[in-house]
């Protein structure tokens, strides 16, 4: 396995600091930071800051465990501070817990040439030393955590290309997908939004020699995102104006939006702010939506279809990881036979309906309320970079049916019939296509998500998305009444896969 380097040249404790801020981004459970170097080197300074930037908490008293030999701090990541500066031997390192630390978060450790070879092979080692009026800062490693350092520095530098190479980081909440959102804050400037998105890894084959993401048309690079919110912007929509990008790594420095939200103080659906977030979908059906996009003076963006393949490849989740999980055993053949006839059949009536822009995620999380603006601008919207061409319907039944909100019937039907009177308004509307292929697609999206947070769970160790299982079973439960749907409805219903019995 490589090894690879870099330095930083640190000239004053503000750059301590930032690098401190950097390190703590790139921090996950299982992580050793080694920090080595002379008394007076910075270690604990550096460490200090981390330890902060981790917590959230810039006044966090953060003493040197020089006598005590160890700290721990809660925040994004449990961390263990540990100093080995009197460590007896590299043995004593099983009383101090170093193991049952790295099982729940991280540790930075002051002195580890004491560990001896007791560290893991895949720590991240920071050497700190004098260089004129500063310090430099030698950090080494290899294996994910130093990948995840590199990439966490080289976004301090697409920062500082971009005039904010002193700017405040600070992570958004983790959410279901690989890509990574901070908050900027740079002196005189107003909040900013970076994404960090690494190249989409592809997968093994799971269906006739290509990857999921190829037969569900997932979007590979943020390229995609700054296509789409060039088109978006075009038609009076508010999406993020993009303010830097590197295409090639993954970076985009963006306009924030606000924070204002569609829910109220308890997470609950506001009637009117759903009702206007259908409306806002309205403003994008209807008219022509070009399938060929610019990124850039020579660069394009080709948005893809929602095909027979994409759905069926998204439904066949519940197969995979809902199935096994809510049966106690793994789908068999006959069951996805079955499963495949009877949506296969339900798809074919979705070749019937309008076609047009989907974004793919429109619900609460991704639309932003933005007070005291009127018409279209009261919203923005985002996480648009997965858009397809498919049935227009799809939209209005990801946020009618929001996976992390428990939307009433009531509120369901005023924010579809919001969005059916600004249709009926443009002229041209075909209300009961459209009813149909909401209800189709209702299940479809529903089917995915059960497989999905299932998979969160017992793939990616994120058991707190199984909390909203019975409220995706609730809403299938009520689209599945559409005639339409009934080869589904009835595959479900004797295999008891909607039940709340477990």
């Amino acid at each position: 396995m490589a090894h690879g380097s870099l330095e930083r040249f640190l000239p004053d404790d503000a750059a301590t600091a930032r690098l401190g801020e950097d390190l703590a981004l790139a921090l996950r459970p299982g992580d050793v930071l080694a920090l080595s170097g002379d008394l007076g080197a910075g270690k604990t300074a550096l460490g200090r800051a981390l330890i902060r930037v981790n917590a959230g908490a810039p006044d966090l008293e953060v003493p040197s465990p020089t006598f005590t030999l160890v700290q721990t701090y809660d925040g994004r990541v449990p961390v263990v501070h540990f100093d080995l500066y009197r460590l007896g031997s590299p043995s004593e390192l099983d009383e101090l817990g170093l193991d049952e630390a790295l099982a729940e978060g991280a540790a930075v450790i002051e002195w580890p040439d004491r560990a001896g070879d007791r560290l893991p092979a895949e720590s991240v080692s920071v050497a700190l030393s004098h260089e004129g009026e500063g310090r430099l800062a030698v950090i080494s490693g290899t294996g994910p955590a130093f990948d995840r350092v590199v990439r966490s520095l080289a976004i301090r530098d697409f920062l500082g290309q971009a005039g904010a190479g002193e700017a405040k980081r600070v992570p958004f909440p983790g959410d279901a997908s690989a890509r990574a959102y901070e908050t900027i804050h740079a002196e005189n400037q107003p909040p900013r939004v970076l994404m960090n998105s690494p190249r989409l890894v592809l997968g093994p084959p799971v269906k006739d020699g290509k990857p999921y993401a190829i037969i569900a048309h997932t979007a590979q690079t943020v390229a995609a995102f700054v296509a789409m919110a060039r088109a978006i912007r075009e038609r009076g929509i508010a999406a993020p104006e993009v303010l830097a990008s590197d295409l090639d790594r993954g970076f985009l420095l963006l306009e924030h939006l606000g924070e204002g939200a569609v829910l109220d103080a308890t997470g609950r659906p506001i009637a009117e702010r759903y009702a206007a977030a259908s409306e806002l979908l309205a403003t994008l059906h209807g008219d022509p939506w070009p399938e060929k996009l610019e990124v850039a003076s020579g660069i394009f963006h080709n948005v893809p279809p929602f095909d027979h393949d994409a759905l069926m490849i998204e439904v066949e989740l519940l197969l995979d990881w809902y199935v096994p999980w809510k049966t106690g055993g793994p789908a068999d053949a006959s069951l996805r036979t079955r499963f495949a006839d009877a949506w296969n059949e339900v798809f074919d009536r979705l070749d019937r309906t309008e076609r047009g822009i989907v974004l793919r995620d429109y619900h609460s999380p991704n639309i932003i309320w933005r007070a005291g603006r009127s018409g279209s601008d009261r919203l923005g919207i985002l996480d648009f970079q997965d858009a397809m061409i498919g049935p227009s319907a799809y939209d209005i039944a990801s946020l009618a049916m929001d996976a992390r909100v428990t939307i009433s019937e009531e509120i369901e039907r005023s924010t579809v019939a919001a969005y059916v009177a600004a249709r009926h308004a443009k002229g041209g509307f075909d209300e009961q296509n459209f009813r149909e292929a909401y209800a189709i697609t209702a299940v479809q999206r529903n089917t995915k998500i059960l497989g999905i947070f299932v998979r969160l769970d017992k793939r990616d160790g994120k058991p707190a998305y199984l909390r909203h299982l019975s409220r995706i079973r609730a809403y299938l439960r009520r689209a599945l009444v559409h005639p339409a749907l009934a080869p589904v409805a009835a595959l479900y219903e004797e295999h008891g896969l909607l039940s709340e019995d477990e």
